[in-house]
């Protein structure tokens, strides 16, 4: 049986290894719709993950036919929600519980009835610093499942941790989740 994987972009240089889990997820079976954030727009364009999903990108409450795509997204439609990257400015978002976006309003609509997994990718310094460390714990503490960083060398020149978990490694993860 497929199962159904809502994909969330952020804005981050690494924006372009969730292409390659979109297509990790189609190629073994998976439904992948993707929400795409204003500025993750600015790194891949709509047409890749439109291309690799066979499904339309959405980057608003409004951009599609459904007046509450938020509502269908979270509670009817996905198994799985994934934020591949997250940003050090998502994650804060999130554990404040706004709903500014239509990623925030899925996730409220969600509440932790369906696996919410938070894949963070950030600066070292950003990645440690206390708002994002503690909104990580708040998170994980309601129930999403926060992924592990890599550590190495970042796209700023700066070596630590930080690095986007690689895609197979994501892949992982995510199949484990729905078993």
């Amino acid at each position: 049986m497929s199962k159904n994987i809502l994909l969330h972009v952020t804005g981050s240089i690494s924006a372009f290894k969730a292409c390659s889990l979109t297509s990790l997820l189609v190629k073994n079976g998976f439904d992948v719709r993707v929400i795409q954030s204003q500025d993750s727009l600015n790194f891949v364009g709509k047409a890749s993950f439109e291309g690799l999903s066979h499904n339309k990108v959405l980057t608003s409450m409004f951009d599609g036919d459904d007046p509450i795509p938020h509502i269908h997204l979270a509670q009817n439609w996905a198994d799985l929600i994934i934020s591949y990257p997250c940003s050090a400015n998502t994650i804060n978002r999130l554990a404040c519980g706004l709903a500014d976006d239509l990623f925030g309003a899925v996730c409220l609509a969600n509440n932790f009835n369906k696996p919410l997994l938070i894949a963070p990718a950030m600066n070292t310094q950003m990645y440690n610093h206390p708002s994002v460390q503690e909104s990580l714990k708040k998170l994980e503490n309601w129930g999403a499942k926060i992924l592990p960083c890599g550590e190495g060398e970042m796209a700023c020149g700066t070596k630590g941790i930080g690095r986007l978990l690689e895609p197979a490694d994501a892949f992982k993860i995510i199949q484990e989740t729905l078993k």
